[in-house]
């Protein structure tokens, strides 16, 4: 496997950063927002049961297409190369199924065209967290995965402001979204090469490509417990911010909780940002990763206890602070940290495919849960489970060995 023998530039990182806001934006404005809104005036009586529903078949697909589009994005053959492609064709089949969601009028059809959505950044994430592994030596992964965390908040905001700057219309919103999401990954496809690998660089036949991306684990136990960590933070993220415009709005009752999500997803925005970029540098210069996410897992375990102990609009926002320091910390210095214990050169798309169906499967699951102790305990249940996840998240990173 060819790796990049000194620093990539920083055009190369802003154009990747770029393409990364695109993505972010597309996926968490329709989750955050478009999707209750639509869903509640569809089926105003079912709207916890049908977000969960169509979030929950999106993340089903996800287990298996994320190991997959990685394993063949490893075997892929093309003039574009085999990162490129996968991303390229990902952003496009995204690009559609967004289109095609603000069009539909009935949550099933709504679910349909939201997995078309998710598929597309399945393929597109299969190429982007490859390339990291590809082209970005050890020392200076966690500045550059900052470049894909980093723009996770910012990307909330932009998509949220989108929206509510088009007046919040559900069918404009997603095409808006469309757009945002083909103007930021043209930079990065028109300029990206991807590097040759040597011989014996691809895995021998697709099937043994899925086959070694499902055995990974098992032949790994560092990668077992950073998939382990990585599943239990991200899940205790999603059912923490899921709920959120419902939660201010029926748990807080407040006039205008759109508005609200927004202030406070500006707040999550800047902590996030901050802790992003600061964390992964950090890392980069101590050359330390476990005890950044560590800690970081445990400030958003205290997001969480602020909202259970004290649930007002004050409380949220210091519970946003910690939550987006602490999740955007958490996830530059993970995602250098996992591409430090891949167990085979020779397969990295597809065992990154693993550890992102950790990263973005329960976005999509946690609502199936969140919905039921909801329904059941109330919000403040909601939030007790939210952090015992991520503190078993930051345990589960205790037990690597081979990465500081």
């Amino acid at each position: 496997m060819t790796v990049a023998p000194a620093r990539v530039g920083r055009a190369w990182t802003l154009r990747f950063g770029l393409a990364w806001l695109g993505l972010w934006a597309a996926q968490l404005a329709p989750v955050q927002l478009l999707l209750p809104l639509q869903l509640e005036a569809l089926d105003p009586l079912h709207k916890v049961r049908d977000l969960a529903l169509v979030n929950g078949l999106a993340g089903l697909a996800a287990l298996v297409a994320l190991p997959v589009f990685g394993a063949l994005c490893d075997r892929t053959r093309s003039r574009w190369g085999r990162r490129r492609v996968w991303t390229g064709g990902g952003v496009l089949v995204y690009a559609t199924g967004l289109a095609s969601s603000g069009a539909v009028g009935d949550w099933r059809a709504l679910a349909g065209t939201w997995l078309i959505a998710q598929l597309g950044m399945y393929a597109a994430m299969a190429g982007l967290t490859a390339t990291i592994a590809d082209q970005v030596p050890p020392e200076h992964r966690g500045a550059v995965s900052a470049a894909v965390y980093g723009p996770q908040a910012l990307g909330i905001v932009v998509g949220l402001g989108l929206v509510t700057a088009l007046g919040g219309g559900v069918a404009p919103g997603y095409l808006a979204l469309a757009v945002v999401l083909l103007g930021t990954a043209v930079p990065w496809l028109a300029s990206a090469r991807d590097p040759e690998p040597g011989p014996g660089g691809r895995p021998p036949s697709s099937a043994a490509a899925v086959r070694a991306t499902w055995e990974a684990p098992a032949r790994s136990p560092d990668y077992a417990w950073a998939f382990a960590g990585r599943l239990l933070v991200s899940l205790g993220n999603a059912l923490g911010t899921t709920y959120l415009l419902y939660f201010l709005g029926d748990g807080l009752g407040l006039a205008d909780p759109e508005g609200a999500l927004l202030v406070l997803t500006v707040v999550y925005l800047v902590a996030t940002v901050a802790a992003a970029w600061g964390g992964g540098v950090l890392s980069d210069r101590s050359g330390r990763r476990r005890v950044f996410v560590g800690w970081a897992a445990v400030l958003q375990a205290l997001a969480c206890a602020v909202l259970v102990v004290a649930p007002s609009w004050p409380a949220a926002l210091v519970a946003g602070v910690l939550l987006g320091a602490g999740y955007g910390a958490y996830t530059s210095v993970d995602q250098a940290l996992v591409t430090q214990v891949l167990p085979d050169p020779h397969s990295v798309a597809g065992d990154l495919g693993v550890m992102n169906v950790a990263l973005v499967a329960p976005q999509a699951l946690a609502p199936l849960l969140a919905g039921a102790v909801i329904g059941l305990s109330g919000y403040g249940a909601l939030f007790t489970l939210a952090g015992l996840c991520t503190v078993a998240g930051a345990v589960s990173v205790t037990r690597i060995r081979s990465v500081r």
